[in-house]
């Protein structure tokens, strides 16, 4: 029996480098194939993205690029606009501002309608400075928990502090979050003041940069030594 029914495109969720690092030295090739296959890109920052797919790609026209942006402004009546070129036949990116698309990032919402559309989800390998830390901190890689951001607020970072902890010690489950880079220092500080001394406390960061620095010691052997993480991506870890 014939059909004229189109064969959907796919919805690739392409990661990219964590920092300023040679793409194709963290990046597989599969990244460079499909983002030479593909002109239509979900994604957080423009700029940026159109930046990532020329060091990329440096010979595919900017021009033929059809650009979607899915951020915090974003209207989810916009969002089935965005799968279009996948109806008609034609496979779209789903491209991470760092690292992997979805993961502490925006982007599950568009996957979850993809599924929905039966649209196949195409997940590319690719830096997880997530997963990164978890592989390097030699805590436990067996129970563990991404906890995002912690909250803002003074007294309610320390409720969350102190959770995360008795949570780690009631199940041996490795806790992990992270701060924007600028409020590193001051989280550090309040770790050190509100852990108890024995807590495991991995950080690691510029995950794949040349600057790169992972290091785990109880809060005791935090308290005595200084690390400067101004303004560089880190992820915390606890084990307690």
């Amino acid at each position: 029996m014939e059909t004229d029914e189109i064969p959907k495109g796919k919805l690739y969720m392409i990661p990219t480098i964590l920092g300023e690092t040679e793409p194709l030295e963290v990046l597989p090739l599969a990244i460079k194939r499909a983002i030479e296959e593909i002109d239509s890109y979900i994604v957080e920052n423009e700029r940026s993205a159109r930046r990532f797919i020329k060091k990329i790609t440096p010979r595919k026209s900017q021009d033929q690029l059809q650009i979607f942006l899915l951020n915090k402004y974003t209207e989810e009546t916009l969002l089935p606009e965005y799968l279009e070129p996948c109806l008609e036949g034609r496979s779209v990116g789903l491209l991470s501002e760092a690292g992997c698309p979805a993961v502490a990032d925006p982007g599950a919402v568009i996957v979850r309608l993809a599924h929905t559309k039966g649209i196949k989800v195409v997940p590319l390998v690719g830096p997880s400075s997530i997963l990164l830390a978890l592989m390097a901190g030699g805590l436990n890689g067996q129970n563990f928990a991404f906890n995002g951001y912690l909250p803002i607020d003074p007294a309610e970072r320390r409720k969350a502090i102190k959770t995360l902890e008795k949570r780690s010690r009631d199940l041996g489950q490795t806790q992990l979050f992270m701060e924007t880079p600028y409020r590193n220092e001051k989280l550090l500080e309040e770790l050190l003041k509100i852990l108890h001394p024995d807590t495991l406390l991995s950080i690691a960061t510029d995950l794949t940069l040349r600057t790169e620095e992972i290091h785990t010691y109880p809060v005791a052997q935090w308290q005595s030594g200084k690390t400067d993480l101004n303004k560089r991506p880190t992820i915390f870890s606890l084990l307690a």
